[in-house]
């Protein structure tokens, strides 16, 4: 029954945020806070990871390619693949989730537990929307963290394999275009869309109804990312499912 009381109250906080808006002069100066601290601080590991990992995925891929009957662009192919379909949106939103998702809800329960929140309250402001909404902004430019993701993905992948002597630099290119669907991107997008809207709200459903003092924040964290990472799966599986079969 708790799941579906929390279920509930996330919807209900959902409506909360949209409602009562917060003066716009406000407002402004927290969105461009949390672009920096949720966009801006996230670049770094993003591209330290995108870039190595597309470097392995090309790597294994040319390595269990090695029957002379298959031809070279695969590598190319698979990298495309791999990373415009899953790692960039998924794998990337899951680490997001981490990195993101633990530091709105620590942030929060902070707040939480230092009573900043009852004292917003008190101040006649709407809490959830001075909060929350401004993160949900800031993630709306979660698509093009996941853009340089792909590009570095697939750079990766090509530095390794022309550096690794696996494959040439025009078999990759090939292997890059060929039978390329240009709505694989757009279902890649629509994706990551959905996962930066949960990565904005989960995280805060979490910190802002917690209870308790600075060992509950963790815990909070930790709950948060589990069932961050949860729903991420979860939409992966539902939007594959309707617009790829």
């Amino acid at each position: 029954m708790i799941y579906l009381e929390n279920i509930g109250r996330y919807f209900l906080m959902l409506k909360s945020v949209f409602s009562k808006m917060t003066k716009w002069s406000m407002l402004r100066n927290l969105i461009f806070k949390e672009i920096d601290d949720l966009i801006i601080g996230s670049m770094g590991i993003v591209c330290f990871i995108s870039f190595f990992v597309g470097g392995v995925v090309a790597i294994q891929t040319a390595l269990n390619i090695n029957n002379p009957l298959i031809p070279k662009y695969l590598v190319g192919f698979a990298t495309r693949q791999s990373v415009i379909l899953e790692f960039a949106p998924t794998f990337i939103s899951i680490i997001m989730a981490g990195k993101v998702g633990s530091f709105i809800t620590s942030s929060i329960g902070t707040m939480r537990v230092t009573e900043q929140i009852d004292a917003l309250e008190v101040m006649g402001v709407n809490s959830l929307n001075y909060l929350v909404f401004p993160k949900i902004v800031a993630l709306a430019l979660y698509p093009f963290v996941i853009t340089i993701a792909m590009f570095l993905g697939v750079f990766g992948g090509w530095l390794a394999s022309i550096y690794g002597g696996f494959s040439t630099s025009a078999d990759f290119i090939q292997g890059l275009q060929i039978e390329f669907i240009p709505f694989h991107v757009t279902y890649a997008f629509i994706k990551t869309f959905l996962f930066s809207f949960v990565l904005a709200t989960i995280p805060s459903f979490y910190g802002y109804y917690m209870k308790g003092g600075a060992l509950e924040v963790g815990k909070a964290s930790t709950t948060s990312f589990v069932w961050t990472s949860v729903v991420i799966i979860l939409i992966n599986y539902l939007i594959t499912q309707l617009l790829l079969t």
